[in-house]
């Protein structure tokens, strides 16, 4: 028996398979809906590893510094 949480609403899922819930991970539709609509909003965010955050700075001073 797998026993699951949804990441949005905390509803507990249990079954035995994930194929019982077709909107795995999420409970429902209405709840990947909201997780979707956090990410186009922005409110969720992969980070870019170190360096690439200080290319980005830098290359973002330089852009500022042109007349």
């Amino acid at each position: 028996m797998i026993k699951v949480r949804c990441p949005i609403c905390d509803r507990g899922m249990a079954g035995n398979s994930p194929a019982e819930w077709p909107d795995f991970p999420f409970c429902s539709a209405r709840c990947r809906l909201i997780d979707l609509g956090r990410w186009l909003g922005e409110d969720y965010a992969v980070e870019a590893p170190p360096e690439e955050q200080q290319e980005a700075s830098a290359a973002a001073d330089e852009e500022q510094d042109i007349p």
